[in-house]
């Protein structure tokens, strides 16, 4: 069976994953989600009618880029202090349909990547698992990534920081990473595998990076 570590290596070699993937891989997309609106109304409550279409553009990226018969790795980074003991989060629990697939969950520490005061004194839970789409609740996965700054409904639970879930293709050489409502990335080891995202949702692509998502795609 294929190993996470050999798969990056082999697959994405030079690849960190963590978030700003896009920035770190010369194939690839970054999208804005709810473009031109904000998460509250004018009255302080929030905009539930914005989170509902993150969502919405969340999941018709993620079901154009995973099919069915595609296998893929669902991973997870959970960034904790060293004074915390790694545990099995319920994102392993309460988002898995197919029982028996948790059953080759596995867990490894990695060391810390992010340049900071604080660095040494922090690590990497990274936790896996092969499986398809039909093996998990990935529209809750993808909520719950969404929702990772407002008091909303699912979201992932943690004593550490607020876990990052990337879902990668393993059949198509794709990684979707949601950051949170504000935004998603998309990489690829294949131009031609992201080009009919592109053609479809390119109203969605990051102001910031269109040029050169634009020249580079045409």
């Amino acid at each position: 069976m294929i190993d996470l570590d050999y798969y990056l290596t082999n697959t994405f070699p030079g690849l960190t994953l963590v978030p700003s993937l896009y920035h770190q891989w010369h194939i690839g997309m970054h999208f804005e989600l709810g473009a031109g609106m904000y998460q509250f109304k004018d009255d302080g409550r929030l905009h539930l009618e914005m989170f509902d279409y993150v969502y919405s553009q969340a999941m018709a990226i993620f079901n154009e880029l995973f099919s069915d018969s595609d296998e893929l790795f669902l991973v997870t980074n959970v960034y904790q202090h060293k004074s915390f003991e790694s545990k099995k989060m319920n994102v392993y629990h309460h988002y898995i349909k197919n029982k028996d697939v948790k059953l080759s969950l596995r867990q490894e520490t990695l060391p810390n990547v992010f340049d900071d005061e604080e660095a040494d004194n922090y690590f990497i839970s990274r936790f896996s698992l092969k499986c398809y789409k039909q093996d998990i609740k990935y529209p809750l996965l993808i909520k719950a990534a969404c929702n990772e700054d407002f008091p909303l409904k699912p979201k992932f639970r943690s004593a550490a920081s607020y876990p990052d879930v990337f879902f990668i293709n393993i059949t198509k050489n794709v990684i979707f990473f949601i950051y949170d409502d504000r935004g998603c990335e998309v990489i690829a080891t294949n131009k031609e595998t992201i080009l009919p995202i592109y053609e479809k949702y390119s109203d969605w692509l990051d102001e910031y990076s269109r040029d050169k998502m634009v020249n580079y795609f045409k």
